[in-house]
């Protein structure tokens, strides 16, 4: 259940849910309605969409994420545990936890998990255990198997295929609570980029703003899809983190309407925390002697590809892109230790600036 509108419940808290409420069809012989969580923050009543027991030592549960304020794909996903007590054999943990249908398998090195795991973070692990492991018989162990039957389809809109996380979606959840995306949980998603591209030894990379930065790179440059490390609209954040891990030399990508805000030192490029780029444009215009009507017609201008037609016109559009282009590295150089190729395109992909480290396709 929700906490607030702007708060919900992690997929590892309903996955731990569902645990809990199987565990205790089992043991109570009863369908169970609602079940305490405890998590990191907090314990929360968690509603169960439904639970069957199947056998004597065998139940299954239900549960949906309900919505709250955020975009989030996984909202309103239905996420089963299965629940089966074996016999304990040794000295071993009286909780398994594995993956079904839905749960993506990890294939690449650098996340929280193993390669060839399920893609269930530690947080949740931890949670389900913690809620479990004082119900279960003392000669039992408890096998949890977490399934999200619909995790294929929606792990096509998230990061997971390009993390190497294959088959479904990843089980996440540090505290338990879900907030909103533009807090921790996702720049937590995007950084992952970082470690995957450092474990495999990944090099050159480039950073672009998102999907459209990404399909224009790899038709453009000479690129695998591994090289590509999407920011979103953080790129100071995406920027520090890359310092923090040695990545100090890379290409920074994309449509000039989006990478034009860091000229102006916007690094959260947001359209509702702050825009600036036609105050930047003219700004670049102006040094490079455009004239007052000139610098009007820009200022008048709505989009960044409607002023880059009014730069041709003048002859200056390549002379502007590349003062833009500088001032991007100048104003990175000033807030981190990086060493920045800045290639800016237009929607077609067409190179802008020509100061820049420019490497055709093969």
């Amino acid at each position: 259940m929700s906490i607030d509108e702007y708060t919900g419940v992690t997929t590892g808290t309903v996955a731990t849910a569902c645990s809990l409420a199987a565990l205790e069809a089992i043991l109570e012989s009863s369908d169970i309605a609602c079940v305490n969580v405890e998590t990191p923050k907090k314990t929360l009543d968690i509603i169960i969409d439904s639970c069957r027991k199947i056998s004597d030592f065998k139940a299954c549960a239900v549960a949906h994420k309900n919505p709250y304020n955020d975009p989030d794909v996984t909202v309103d996903l239905a996420i089963v545990s299965t629940v089966e007590l074996l016999d304990k054999t040794d000295e071993e943990s009286n909780v398994i936890i594995t993956g079904g249908k839905g749960v993506g398998k990890i294939t690449k090195p650098g996340l929280q998990v193993p390669v060839g795991d399920y893609a269930i973070n530690p947080g949740p692990r931890r949670m389900i255990v913690k809620n479990l492991k004082d119900k279960i018989p003392e000669d039992k162990i408890a096998k949890v198997t977490i399934s999200i039957p619909d995790g294929e389809i929606i792990a096509k809109k998230t990061m997971n295929p390009k993390l190497g996380i294959i088959g479904g979606i990843s089980v996440l959840g540090t505290t338990g609570i879900a907030r909103s995306m533009s807090s921790e949980a996702y720049k937590n998603s995007i950084v992952t980029q970082l470690d995957v591209a450092l474990a495999s030894n990944i090099e050159d990379l480039i950073f672009v703003p998102g999907n459209i930065g990404e399909k224009l790179a790899l038709k453009n440059l000479n690129a695998s899809k591994e090289q590509i490390i999407q920011t979103g609209n953080y790129v100071g954040f995406m920027f520090e983190e890359a310092e923090k891990r040695g990545i100090v030399k890379f290409t920074f990508f994309g449509h000039i309407g989006k990478l034009i805000k860091v000229a102006g030192g916007i690094f959260n490029t947001k359209y509702a925390i702050a825009d600036g780029r036609r105050e930047i444009m003219v700004a670049h215009a102006a040094l490079c002697g455009a004239k007052q009507e000139d610098l009007q017609r820009l200022f008048d201008s709505k989009t960044t590809d409607d002023m880059m037609n009014i730069l041709n016109e003048l002859d200056i559009s390549v002379e502007v892109s590349n003062s833009i282009a500088h001032a991007i590295r100048e104003r990175c150089k000033q807030r981190f230790d990086l060493d920045l190729n800045v290639i800016l395109v237009d929607m077609e992909g067409n190179y802008l600036n020509d100061n820049a480290e420019i490497i055709s396709k093969k």
